[in-house]
């Protein structure tokens, strides 16, 4: 069997464009506002923190903290990915930096940052719970992970497809990357059990303290349904350093 992530990489080189254009708008819609004060609930305020964004994609959530004065850094494991996030920050003005990289083995010394963040992306991971281990090592003490995701496995795998307004980016991807995106779902679904519960039980484990699930990020995030709106419900899970 072809690796996972191997199918991930190829995936996500094919909707690689697209999506940075989709992300530069979001950038300048009411969203990036929103996901800043989303940060803003759980960050520590009033110094510039050295922040991991876990599967970037094109850059949205470092770029989102790079401009608010953060030393910013992107890992995603699709090379396509990393290229479209260098040139959106060069569009942006911004400075991040950003490094093809493995989420689940990231390549920095233990406790580097003081923060870390990822949208959408450890639904992907087939080894989840060395993911939240590795995590933990790269935070300083004191440090916070702030992971939104949903459980997107599930979703598939009990088909339950939310409708999505005819403007969003999804509805003009092929039949071929509709049926890659659902097969990849069902492979992982394999690995993983339900979330958040799992997520919770993994951290703990891997040695975070005060983890907390919060599911009305949802609500305060995708209050319209337009072309960013995300029909299945995402969570919050924040998780701590001692």
């Amino acid at each position: 069997m072809e690796n996972v992530k191997q199918r991930i990489t190829r995936y996500w080189s094919c909707r690689a464009q697209a999506f940075q254009a989709q992300r530069l708008r979001e950038f300048g819609n009411e969203k990036r506002g929103r996901w800043l004060q989303e940060f803003n609930r759980y960050l520590p305020q009033g110094r510039p923190l050295k922040i991991l964004d876990l599967g970037t994609g094109t850059g949205f959530f470092a770029l989102i903290l790079a401009a608010e004065g953060h030393e910013a850094t992107g890992i995603d494991l699709t090379a396509d990915m990393i290229s479209r996030a260098k040139a959106t920050a060069d569009t942006l003005g911004l400075h991040a930096s950003f490094h093809v990289m493995d989420a689940e083995a990231p390549d920095f010394p233990p406790e580097t940052f003081d923060a870390l963040v990822t949208r959408n992306l450890t639904w992907t991971l087939p080894h989840l719970w060395e993911a939240y281990r590795q995590w933990h090592r790269l935070l300083k003490p004191g440090g916070v992970l702030l992971n939104f995701d949903a459980d997107y496995c599930r979703t598939v795998q009990e088909g339950e497809d939310g409708d999505l307004p005819d403007s969003h980016a999804h509805k003009n991807i092929s039949q071929s990357l509709w049926a890659e995106n659902e097969a990849i779902s069902l492979e992982i679904s394999a690995y993983q059990l339900p979330r958040p519960q799992w997520d919770v039980q993994l951290l703990l484990e891997a040695g975070f303290e005060r983890v907390t699930v919060d599911a009305g990020v949802y609500k305060r995030i995708y209050r319209e349904v337009d072309e960013f709106y995300n029909p299945t419900p995402i969570f919050c899970i924040c998780a701590q350093k001692s």
